[in-house]
């Protein structure tokens, strides 16, 4: 994930260096030594080509392109490849890793260098539509298309870029006088998933399942050095993501240790002042983006750590960061106001506020809301490590913002929590207040019961705020409604053709793209991970039929 614009224009009295201390001076090098003992070594596993596929158009499929198997893959390899010109490579799963391949030629001495052009895709349609004109809001580069001159035949070469793909396709793009073959066309597969989650109940339905399955293979994707939010891009630790994968991590592969990784590496590598970077680059050596300051994100930090306690009772990490973790507080404290409304107005100038990948979302009410969540989510860390005294003004202030939300947002007459700027009625401020505890159960039911046959309503854009509304269901009690829209959204995709989950996904709208272009869209997206989490931490919702 990136933002389209460079929202958050840092002010100068937040995020200065200048004349300024660092905040964590006495641990960071603790803290990266720490991060770089718990790097994992990646598992690296040889996949081949299954088959020849050919991509044609077909407007009843997802983004109007489907696949059409052609040939065997032994086909392919004993034809010449000038016969072709152009062909597509199918490896039937989604891979992560670096692409290798061999030219030899045929009884023709070479006289000339060849080129070839290699395009790599998660999804058909990436193979299928030009690349040009680029009007997407990211760096074309991010688009997986490589020209590879050979110069010398026979010879075996390796890709240098890592790709994230199931198809290639390679297409001869400068034609020597004689003719030649490709064969041996392997990638090198690489995850740091070394263990396998347990088998889920025998009652479990098949498209449960199946969303299980594409989960874990999207999860596994991911977990690369670090828990990366998507494989093709942007290859980089992002809070947000980190939190939904860590949490589904803890109920599947059980790695706790790249979790733990990423917790230090973003303390280590955060601001002088204290407040987390959204993300973390992990090459050529680990480093925060200066640029950007993301403002649920690194408050999100704090309810990351008190899982990663919950989960493998290593205290001693927990207390390592709790004053990372207390110090996030202050960007609350910084914007809430004597009646513990936040001021969304100053806070919006001053932070990026994601929230959900959707045109037009306003955010005041879900800001109030997950700056309460955050706030109870810390106290909960700190009862676990006996840091209660540290933090002893937040229950009231928790206590305070709940009860200014409901003043100001709660509509009797709707049902609906909304804005004071703004009226709109979104699925983001209902989840918000029902996951920070604003809304009672009966008002959460009826809030959710209501959405979809609302007027004007904006919905979730992507998995990640989809995540917020299956937890909200289960939170409110709709146990039933929760299995049947993660089956929906989640079984679109598959329906569609999704070998992992996808960044954005609209069930309306098959070329919904935050970036302007859709190619450039991540299919395997970290934060899309999560029905495994809720069909294993709550299997008497979701494997029972």
């Amino acid at each position: 994930m990136r933002p389209i614009l460079i929202v958050c224009i840092l002010t100068i009295s937040l995020f200065s260096t200048y004349a300024q201390e660092d905040f964590y001076k006495a641990y960071r090098q603790e803290w990266l030594q720490k991060a770089e003992d718990n790097k994992p070594q990646l598992v690296i596993t040889e996949k081949k080509p299954v088959r020849v596929i050919d991509i044609v158009r077909d407007e009843n499929s997802f983004q109007h392109w489907k696949i059409v198997p052609h040939s065997a893959i032994d086909s392919f390899y004993s034809t010449t490849f000038k016969k072709n010109q152009s062909t597509i490579l199918d490896f039937k799963e989604h891979i992560t890793g670096y692409f290798t391949f061999s030219i030899r030629p045929t009884n023709i001495t070479p006289d000339a260098p060849l080129r070839l052009k290699f395009t790599f895709g998660e999804v058909p349609s990436e193979l299928a539509v030009s690349f040009e004109p680029y009007t997407g809001s990211l760096s074309r580069a991010w688009l997986q298309d490589e020209t590879v001159t050979v110069t010398a035949l026979p010879q075996t070469i390796t890709i240098p870029r890592r790709l994230s793909f199931r198809y290639v396709k390679i297409e001869l793009i400068a034609s020597p006088s004689y003719d030649f073959y490709v064969s041996d066309i392997k990638c090198n597969a690489g995850t740091s998933v070394t263990s396998v989650p347990q088998e889920l109940a025998p009652s479990t339905e098949e498209i449960i399942k199946k969303i299980d399955q594409t989960g874990l293979a999207t999860l596994k994707e991911c977990m690369q050095t670090v828990y990366e939010d998507g494989p093709k891009r942007d290859q980089r630790l992002w809070i947000g993501d980190l939190y939904l994968q860590a949490m589904t991590n803890n109920y599947s592969f059980g790695q706790h240790d790249l979790t733990k990784r990423c917790l230090y590496l973003l303390a280590g590598l955060s601001h002088r002042n204290g407040y987390l970077h959204p993300c973390i680059y992990e090459t050529p050596e680990p480093r925060g983006d200066e640029r950007l300051f993301l403002l649920e994100y690194a408050l999100l930090f704090n309810a990351t750590l008190k899982d990663y306690l919950l989960a493998t009772n290593d205290k001693q990490t927990a207390l390592d960061l709790w004053p990372v973790a207390k110090k996030q507080l202050d960007i609350i404290y910084q914007y809430v106001d004597k009646d513990g409304l936040m001021d969304f107005a100053r806070a919006n100038r001053e932070w990026w506020i994601f929230i959900d990948w959707r045109e037009g979302l306003h955010k005041e009410v879900p800001l109030q809301g997950v700056s309460i969540f955050a706030l109870q989510e810390t106290y909960k860390l700190a009862q676990l490590i006996g840091k209660e005294d540290e933090v002893k003004n937040v229950p009231p202030l928790i206590k305070k913002m709940k009860s200014t939300a409901r003043k100001k947002f709660y509509n009797k007459k709707t049902g609906f929590f909304a804005g004071t700027i703004n009226h709109q009625v979104s699925y983001a401020s209902q989840l918000w207040m029902i996951l920070s505890g604003v809304a009672t159960t009966k008002e959460a039911q009826t809030a959710l019961l209501n959405l979809s046959h609302a007027r004007d309503v904006s919905y979730p854009g992507t998995p990640y705020l989809y995540h917020y509304y299956i937890q909200s269901l289960i939170n409110s009690g709709l146990h039933s409604l929760a299995k049947q829209e993660l089956k929906k959204y989640w079984g679109g995709m598959l329906e569609k053709g999704a070998d992992t989950f996808w960044e954005a996904y609209d069930p309306n709208d098959d070329f919904l793209s935050p970036y302007n272009f859709f190619p450039v869209n991540s299919y395997c997206h970290a934060w899309s991970c999560t029905p495994v989490y809720f069909i294993r931490k709550y299997p008497e919702i979701f494997q029972l039929k």
